[in-house]
């Protein structure tokens, strides 16, 4: 191997690296408040490049009447639960923030369709038509049985995969596409080695996202919120923070997260319904070094699973996948060595 084919393999793994980093903060970030490992998470990604792509050739993206049919769901639900309690007086409440929010995007993407709209304006109506997706996901299957143990929500989560696997399908189709780079020309770094825009584009948005959520987190409100509910839900509940509003925040932040995702690997790969499965697979394997819990150490996995998958690849393609998720096995080892264990506890048996 070459110094130059080495420098291409290592750029091409820091731009998978930087997909996998804002995929592995997602689902930290979802699990650290919720609990759940939110495995739809790479489909919800996967949607926002078909969506893109749908945009791009003028068409309405199916996503429009998926967003709707879950949004009228959710409506129905909501009402029947403010009916059981008594308090149908919300009613206004619940169909603007349930019923017309959600259809807000869907009404961009219908004004897009069909026109030759700015590209950076079909950017952002790909990535605003699937924020509504996880939280409205959250609503009907997950929130019902947030107080479940974590295996339970584990399977649900699966579920919501599988589903949402089928859905698209059915209205995406089996075809895979691409769309057009977002910007154009390559980085000269030596005389014999450049890198591509596109490829300095994803890994400056993992840095710049990454930042944005530290200051997030730290300087504002709503990210000193989501921390009191990861930290600890009951405490959170004894200061007056509503757990259930808070995990819709976090998984409306993961859909952002999952969209922007979705809009910057479709130039450089092609995209099929079901591509986002291993896509949150290989994030999990990322945040798994993080203990799902620590935001630095994710980042760190995402970067060494994003070179070791782009080595891999040169070495044997059919098996990069296998040596990707291999690491699981040393990271848990490792974790389990360091890491604290209760004491089990035993019963004296009188005889």
């Amino acid at each position: 191997m070459s110094w130059d084919i080495a420098w291409i393999l290592l750029a091409n793994g820091l731009a998978s690296g930087a997909v996998y980093l804002l995929a592995g903060l997602g689902l930290v970030l979802v699990f650290s408040v919720t609990r759940v490992v939110f495995v739809p998470f790479g489909d919800i990604a996967a949607f926002a490049a078909l969506s893109l792509a749908a945009l791009e050739t003028g068409h309405l993206p199916a996503t429009v009447p998926m967003v709707a049919l879950l949004a009228l769901a959710v409506t129905l639900v909501e009402l029947g639960a403010a009916w059981r309690r008594g308090g149908l007086a919300a009613w206004p409440r619940i169909v603007l923030g349930w019923g017309v929010a959600p259809l807000l995007p869907c009404a961009l993407a219908w004004a897009l369709a069909g026109h030759q709209a700015p590209p950076m304006l079909q950017v952002a109506a790909a990535v605003l038509l699937v924020v509504p997706l996880a939280p409205l996901l959250a609503r009907l299957a997950l929130q019902p049985i947030a107080d479940a143990s974590t295996l339970v929500l584990l399977i649900v989560s699966l579920a919501l995969h599988f589903l949402l696997a089928g859905l698209g399908l059915l209205f995406f189709g089996p075809e895979g596409v691409r769309t057009h780079a977002l910007v154009q020309g390559a980085v000269r770094l030596t005389s014999s080695f450049s890198i591509s825009a596109q490829t300095v584009l994803m890994i400056a948005c993992a840095v710049v996202l990454s930042g944005l959520l530290y200051l997030l987190f730290e300087h504002t409100a709503t990210g000193k919120v989501l921390r009191a509910t990861a930290v600890n839900r009951v405490g959170a509940r004894l200061v007056g923070i509503r757990p259930a509003r808070t995990a819709l925040q976090a998984y409306a932040l993961a859909s952002v997260l999952a969209g922007l995702i979705g809009v910057l690997i479709a130039p450089v790969a092609t995209v099929y319904y079901d591509s986002g499965f291993l896509i949150g697979l290989k994030a999990f394997v990322a945040a798994i070094f993080g203990g799902l819990t620590s935001f630095p150490l994710t980042a760190l996995g995402a970067v060494a699973v994003g070179v070791a998958e782009s080595f891999a690849s040169f070495w044997n393609g059919a098996l990069k996948d296998v040596l990707v998720f291999s690491l699981l096995i040393p990271v848990l080892l490792a974790r389990s060595w360091l890491g604290r264990h209760a004491p089990e506890e035993t019963e004296e048996i009188e005889a």
